[in-house]
């Protein structure tokens, strides 16, 4: 991997931790910000980390962006899935490179993104979601990412059925999981691990019924909370805002019906 930045590649401008941008590096632009305008082609050949001075005389940081910087900068029309929440569907869910994993729905490509960064470079995220809008930024947000060569997105309303068949894992972020559990655990490998974010309870309650219903077992629900620290000597304590309840997350995972095994 390169430690110089080249033309076309993206940077993470880092002012402070409030203030950062995604900027593609092209020589002749400028990108501009209340503390003053950074001449990007200046940044070419140099090595991640640099600082640079703004117009006003301000110090930026050129960093290379990481798979969190990506996701949260990302274009978007809909809620992200936050770096929490993905961390643990991803551990949890037990993939790795190689794996085929079914998504829906698509949403901005947030979820999807880290999806195809842990499967690649011999898996694939099937992606399915029903609004051609939210799927066409999907794409683009994907392709700026590097990693859409890992994804095969479709427009299509996953309650109708998953072509996929022997795949590792299905995640599903949408309005009624319960009603794709059945062809979940048609698509899923033995032991193949399902999981669902809702935020609301009477959502998870009808998805763990579901489960129990169609073959599932080892089904958990957890919700992750995470608060950020305000580190000064003398001064340290959470801080006052935190990002607290986004959703709850529930796993299960595929068992045999005995005329299977």
């Amino acid at each position: 991997m390169s430690k110089l930045i080249a033309e076309g590649e993206d940077i993470f401008l880092y002012l402070d931790r409030r203030r950062t941008y995604l900027v593609r590096v092209e020589a002749g632009k400028s990108f501009h910000t209340h503390k003053g305008y950074i001449q990007l082609g200046d940044l070419i050949g140099k090595e991640y980390g640099t600082r640079i001075t703004s117009s006003m005389g301000i110090e930026f940081v050129a960093l290379k962006p990481n798979l969190r910087d990506q996701i949260f900068k990302v274009k978007r029309r809909t809620q992200i899935s936050y770096p929490k929440d993905i961390a643990l569907i991803i551990m949890f869910s037990g993939i790795g490179p190689g794996s085929r994993v079914v998504e829906a729905g698509t949403g901005t490509g947030a979820l999807t993104t880290a999806l195809a960064y842990y499967i690649k470079p011999t898996g694939r995220v099937y992606t399915y979601e029903v609004r051609p809008e939210f799927r066409e930024m999907a794409i683009k947000n994907l392709e700026r990412a590097g990693v859409s060569e890992y994804v095969e997105s479709k427009n299509k309303d996953v309650i109708e059925g998953i072509d996929e068949e022997e795949v590792d894992a299905v995640i599903l972020d949408m309005a009624t999981p319960w009603l794709v559990v059945p062809h979940a655990y048609s698509a899923l490998k033995g032991s193949g691990v399902l999981v669902s974010f809702s935020p609301t309870i009477d959502q998870i309650v009808k998805t763990v019924e579901a489960l129990k219903e169609n073959g599932f077992v080892g089904i958990e629900t957890v919700e992750t909370l995470m608060r950020f620290m305000q580190v000064e000597r003398g001064k340290t304590r959470p801080q006052t805002l935190m990002t607290g309840h986004t959703g709850y997350i529930t796993f299960a995972r595929k068992a045999l019906m005995q005329q299977d095994s």
